[in-house]
């Protein structure tokens, strides 16, 4: 069976009925094991204090904000090739989880911010294509919602994507670019010297694994309502021509 086949509306309605709850299942699992880990049973940082903690929200959101554009890219370009509705649907579908999760991680890294910097915010490379992110993200939805031919709307918000990717990238990598800037290095890298303890690792690596399937999970969701309402709306339209 070819993985197109599931770009078909009726078999992606069928498939992602099966694997749904158990997506959920493994979110609130991960999610529940690695907050609680991380929060309640990892000791203070040396210099940060109970402080440190918030990364386990804070980096999770982030990795999910990021990675979020990247799968709506990733979606964009198979509509603009291909022309499967499923994948525009789910770009879409995607959008307000990631607007959801970069907020998140502004207000968290604010928070973070004050006792560590002295200041909520910061004008760092990272913090300012951050914040630049989140307003693709509000651009994203709005021209979705401005342009009332469906296919109309999917290509221009494809190519929208195609430019703000450029933002999601420098987010993501914005420290190596640049020397300059307040934000710490990466939590989590392939370079030992740089990851943190393993006493704060390991929970968060559950934590933004629980977050990776809650995002899987909410845009399952997600694009099963925006092919019902795409149904509902064809009903609609014929009935309205009747």
């Amino acid at each position: 069976m070819s993985l197109w086949e599931y770009a078909n509306p009726r078999r992606f309605m069928a498939f992602s009925a099966k694997v749904q709850p158990w997506v959920w299942g493994l979110a609130i699992l991960l999610c529940s094991v690695g907050l609680t880990w991380g929060f309640f049973f990892t000791p203070e940082d040396f210099r940060m204090g109970n402080s440190v903690k918030i990364i386990y929200i804070h980096v999770p959101s982030a990795f999910i904000a990021i990675n979020a554009w990247f799968m709506m890219l990733v979606a964009s370009l198979i509509w603009l090739i291909r022309r499967h509705h499923v994948s525009a649907l789910a770009a879409r579908a995607a959008a307000p989880i990631g607007l959801i999760m970069t907020v998140v991680a502004l207000i968290t890294g604010a928070i973070w911010g004050k006792p560590m910097w002295g200041t909520y915010w910061e004008w760092d490379p990272r913090l300012t294509s951050f914040l630049i992110l989140g307003l693709f993200y509000l651009g994203y939805i709005a021209l979705w919602s401005a342009i009332e031919e469906p296919d109309a709307a999917a290509d221009l918000t494809a190519i929208l994507c195609l430019v703000g990717t450029v933002f999601a990238v420098l987010s993501r990598y914005a420290a190596q670019f640049w020397s300059q800037g307040l934000h710490q290095g990466a939590s989590l890298s392939l370079d030992a010297e740089e990851n943190i303890s393993d006493v704060f690792w390991q929970p968060l690596v559950l934590s933004i694994a629980g977050f990776v399937c809650l995002f899987v999970a909410l845009v399952l969701l997600r694009t099963r309502t925006e092919i019902r309402r795409r149904r509902l709306q064809t009903l609609t339209a014929k009935e309205r021509l009747a």
